[in-house]
């Protein structure tokens, strides 16, 4: 079982993105079977008394615009744990793997890694939050799986 855990500030846009887009992947692939996806914010802002915000409507539309449903997914935090929990823990910008290594007390490394690394890229996933363009931020989050993807088979994982 690959367990894999995307990671923003949030978790109401381009993780969760990042989470259906990569389960709709490996399910069109038949392997889903062989995958574990979730994920999780590094902040608490859009979780009140424990329970966490459904996924933000417009990111909820441009995955429904790809025929994907994210129905039922609220933000959940990062804990310290899910480092050892998890195989890959994956950051959409550099601000979120700085806030991962502090949260997990581990380094950028073999499990913690930005989304677009996998793509050969150094630059982060578009924040929709602040352009408003959800368009862009599923084409990064779709380079980055089908990367992620390429990167697993290379490795003979899948």
């Amino acid at each position: 079982m690959i367990k894999v855990l995307f990671i923003c500030h949030g978790n109401i846009c381009r993780s969760p993105m990042a989470e259906f887009v990569l389960k709709d992947m490996v399910e069109k692939r038949g392997i889903a079977d062989q995958f574990e996806i979730a994920s999780a914010a590094t902040s608490t802002e859009e979780i009140w008394n424990g329970v966490g915000n459904p996924v933000y409507p417009p990111a909820k539309a441009e995955l429904a615009k790809h025929g994907i449903s994210c129905s039922g997914k609220r933000a959940v935090q990062l804990k310290a744990s899910d480092y050892d929990y998890y195989d890959y823990l994956i950051g959409m910008d550099s601000m979120n793997i700085r806030n991962m290594e502090r949260m997990t007390g581990h380094q950028r490394g073999d499990k913690i890694r930005k989304m677009l690394e996998y793509a050969g890229m150094q630059s982060d996933c578009r924040d929709p939050w602040y352009s408003s363009r959800f368009d862009e931020t599923y084409r990064d989050v779709v380079t980055g799986c089908t990367a992620f993807l390429e990167f697993l088979e290379k490795e003979g994982k899948i």
